[in-house]
């Protein structure tokens, strides 16, 4: 059995809602070759670094999610994308510990399939940037601002494709248009959509 990380242990300390959840896949997880971690404030196992799984309570469900679960043959049909933009990680979802019992044979399998997708090198091949949609409102600012779109072309691809699913993503144009507006600075400044 894998080592329990401390800092796990404290964010469980901290889970009432899926306090239940979390411990059974844990325990699931923690039989596997993967370590144990915290990233982005959710316990994460990785393989040699690598990051593999994630887990995290979301307000309707519970879920595992495989980072690169594109790649998992899901022979059971359970992986689910959690939104039309997520490219390469699957979720199985679950709302008690009597459903991740039910398929904790087959969490194991896909766990053991996912380490032997990372340890075998296969990749994800992602979208590129320019395959992304750019809304008129978006575009139009570009056109207007020279400086503007030197400093969008100068971000990291992933920068770019935060921004640009960000201001799609907003069904009304005058949404779209009050988004742009406000992430101009931020982009000028060369930072992401997240970041201080």
């Amino acid at each position: 059995m894998a080592p329990k990380n401390p800092r796990v242990d404290k964010f469980l300390s901290k889970e009432d809602f899926w306090f239940k959840e979390y411990k059974k896949l844990r325990t699931i997880l923690l039989t596997t070759e993967l370590t144990e971690d915290l990233k982005w404030g959710q316990p994460c196992y990785t393989y040699e670094g690598k990051n593999i799984i994630i887990m995290h309570g979301f307000k309707e469900y519970f879920a595992i999610m495989f980072i690169n679960g594109v790649l998992l043959k899901d022979a059971k049909k359970i992986l689910i994308t959690q939104t039309a933009n997520v490219q390469a990680a699957r979720q199985i979802r679950f709302t008690s510990v009597a459903e991740i019992a039910k398929l904790e044979q087959t969490i194991k399998a896909y766990i053991k399939e996912a380490i032997a997708i990372e340890k075998s090198g296969q990749k994800v091949e992602l979208k590129k940037t320019s395959e992304f949609e750019i809304s008129e409102e978006f575009k139009k600012k570009l056109k207007e601002s020279p400086g503007l779109k030197a400093a969008f072309n100068a971000l990291t691809p992933g920068r770019q494709r935060g921004y640009l699913l960000y201001f799609s993503a907003a069904k009304q144009p005058k949404t779209r248009e009050a988004r742009v507006e406000k992430c101009v600075k931020q982009i000028l400044l060369g930072k992401g959509l997240d970041d201080k």
